[in-house]
């Protein structure tokens, strides 16, 4: 499945179109590599995500085309959820 198809049915990402966007900005990694948005993920890869000052990290569960919340959540585990400070300078 495409990666921006998957982060919507997931529910990570709302909309497909910021999928798109997020993922050709590069802030999407997979297995540590840059994805664009037509990467294709299969079970088990880690997905990093960066939001901002946010970085999610996800292992694929599950591939289902379905869009029901009682699924959505079943696609992925979060393996981590951490907050990126911006660094200051020493001034």
């Amino acid at each position: 499945m495409r990666l921006d198809k998957y982060l919507k049915v997931s529910r990570i990402i709302k909309r497909r179109t910021v999928a798109k966007e997020v993922a050709d900005k590069g802030r999407i990694k997979v297995n540590g590599i840059l994805a664009k948005s037509s990467t294709d993920l299969k079970t088990n890869d880690e997905v990093e995500i960066r939001f901002g000052n946010k970085l999610l990290t996800v292992r694929v569960l599950e591939m289902l085309d379905s869009t029901k919340k009682d699924d959505a959540s079943k696609m992925y585990e979060i393996i981590s959820e951490t907050r990126i400070g911006i660094e200051e300078d020493g001034q």
